[in-house]
């Protein structure tokens, strides 16, 4: 896949260049706070207010999604001791290419000692024809906290769009104490195998994938996981290095894989012994 990864910002013909630069702070009452913020559109942030403990951001996109050429830079870090949670409103789209170059995000984020992040977006729908590429890098220092959630869509279901992109290119680093703990790397075309395994199990699978950190090996819901297995969810679970862990699931529908990544959150709070903020959207 070709990427350009030019530098020119704002809006240059058919293409937009955002950013956001974000981070959390504590204040000296425990109280977190947003110490430093710059976005450009396709971002925008909605007023951060503190939930259940953690600072509650929701990264709005206000333009009707991805297109091919666009690209979105996220660089986020959670500062010593501040709880942080990142969500959004609605889902991620990208639409069909009209040329040869994918939509492109790169996101860092970062978590300091004795901090916390949440990255919970609503799912992320390939249109017919996009293509789309992710990099992720994911920093922990010692004892920080992670729930890191990934939601992909198979496209538009209900308009007979299931698995009609073009290509998706993933590619996730995460290090731990500067100690790379996990790496993927995949591309998913339907024109070729790469598909075989998701829809072996559900024709129009969703595929949702969760990293943690700073949950306690004897507080690790494993018997609860497990049970979340039925006729419309296939899940695994295990253990990385460095308190790492990672969940992954198939579901056979939004429906299933909305319920849980409900369920999920419940757990994976509990285990780490926190009340769960809630988000004011769907997935509560």
């Amino acid at each position: 896949m070709s990427i350009s990864l030019s530098n020119r910002e704002g809006i240059t013909g058919r293409s937009i260049r955002g950013h956001l630069d974000l981070r959390s702070d504590v204040r000296g009452d425990g109280t977190p706070f947003l110490s430093r913020q710059s976005f450009r559109a396709p971002i925008h942030l909605s007023k951060a207010h503190v939930e259940s403990g953690s600072l509650l951001v929701h990264l709005v996109n206000p333009t009707a999604g991805f297109f091919d050429g666009d690209r979105l830079d996220l660089n986020v870090t959670a500062g010593k001791d501040s709880r942080l949670v990142l969500s959004t409103p609605g889902s991620s789209r990208v639409y069909r290419a009209r040329g040869e170059t994918p939509a492109v995000c790169e996101q860092r984020l970062s978590v300091e000692s004795g901090a916390f992040m949440e990255w919970i977006p609503e799912p992320f729908i390939p249109q017919a024809g996009a293509r789309y590429f992710q990099r992720t890098e994911i920093h922990l220092e010692e004892n920080a906290g992670l729930l890191f959630f990934e939601w992909i869509a198979p496209g538009r279901v209900a308009r007979g769009e299931a698995f009609a992109y073009e290509s998706l290119r993933w590619e996730l680093d995460l290090l731990a104490q500067g100690k790379l703990v996990a790496r993927e790397r995949f591309e998913l075309r339907p024109a070729d195998h790469s598909l075989t395994a998701l829809r072996e199990k559900f024709p129009a699978a969703h595929y949702v994938t969760v990293y943690t950190a700073g949950i306690a090996d004897e507080a690790w819901p494993a018997a609860e996981l497990d049970a979340l297995n039925d006729e419309r969810t296939y899940l695994g679970h295990g253990p990385l290095l460095e308190n790492v862990r990672i969940v992954r699931a198939l579901c056979a529908d939004s429906l299933a894989a909305r319920a849980l990544i409900g369920e999920l959150r419940d757990l994976l709070y509990q285990a780490g012994g926190h009340p769960v903020p809630r988000l004011g959207r769907l997935i509560a």
